[in-house]
């Protein structure tokens, strides 16, 4: 695992936007996985503004994004949808044919399941994978003490999760209970995987992430074992880690 330090939030979202543009660059059909929450937002800011500047095309590009909510309509505001359309997919040239995103209002949750795990093999699998890290270690909605193993699925949120989610939406009674998530070894089977980490809310979950320590109780720490994982982190996230032995 490559570990990249940078300074600040606005340096992690342009080195981690160049990174995945830099990627489609090399190949222009490449299949990005994508992550929301408040962390992507400035990388996708920085997608945009390339894409008006030097007009980088997103025409053969497909997408597939961690997960969605279970409830929400594609047009509420607080859909994962809705949330890659407004942040991504209205500004660049992408056909929203080519953007996939799991359907959290399917009768049969576990049948959707399947089918997105589907798509994402008939597809030739996910190229690069842009990730998130929750406090708790989660990655996508896999909570602690999720399998390794788990390909697509319906996960209950776990308090903390729900708690951090809460300030999308007007009260925490809003937020959703469940949610259709890739699987860890979803995730593993991307070709490539970049994760990016900003803020002090976010130190205890590097120290553990560069331990070193590979656990189902800190479902991030799997990443340790991908052959192509990247890591951009800034230094407020970087704090407790400075004086541990990790590879950079």
């Amino acid at each position: 695992m490559k570990i990249i330090e940078v300074k600040n939030y606005h340096e992690m979202s342009r080195r981690a936007a160049d990174f995945i543009i830099n990627k489609i660059k090399i190949k222009p059909n490449l299949n990005l996985g994508l992550a929301t929450g408040g962390t992507p937002k400035g990388v996708y800011k920085n997608i945009i503004e390339d894409h008006k500047q030097n007009h980088t095309s997103y025409e053969h590009v497909k997408t597939f994004n961690l997960d969605e909510y279970i409830g929400l309509k594609q047009d509420d505001s607080n859909s994962y949808y809705q949330y890659m359309y407004e942040n991504l997919f209205k500004h660049i040239n992408i056909s929203l044919k080519q953007t996939h995103i799991p359907s959290g209002l399917n009768e049969n949750n576990q049948a959707e399941c399947t089918q997105y795990e589907r798509k994402i093999v008939d597809a030739g699998g996910i190229d690069l994978q842009l990730l998130g890290i929750g406090s708790n270690g989660h990655i996508g909605f896999n909570e602690p003490g999720t399998p390794f193993k788990t390909k697509t699925h319906v996960v209950d949120l776990a308090s903390s999760t729900k708690k951090a989610n809460a300030r999308f939406f007007n009260n925490m009674n809003e937020v959703p209970s469940q949610a259709i998530t890739m699987g860890i070894q979803t995730i593993m089977e991307s070709k490539e995987i970049l994760l990016i980490v900003s803020g002090k809310a976010k130190q205890d979950a590097m120290v553990k992430l560069l331990s070193g320590v590979v656990t189902e109780d800190f479902p991030a720490s799997i990443l340790n074992q991908h052959h192509n994982a990247t890591v951009i982190a800034d230094e407020e996230a970087m704090e407790l880690v400075k004086n541990m032995n990790y590879v950079r």
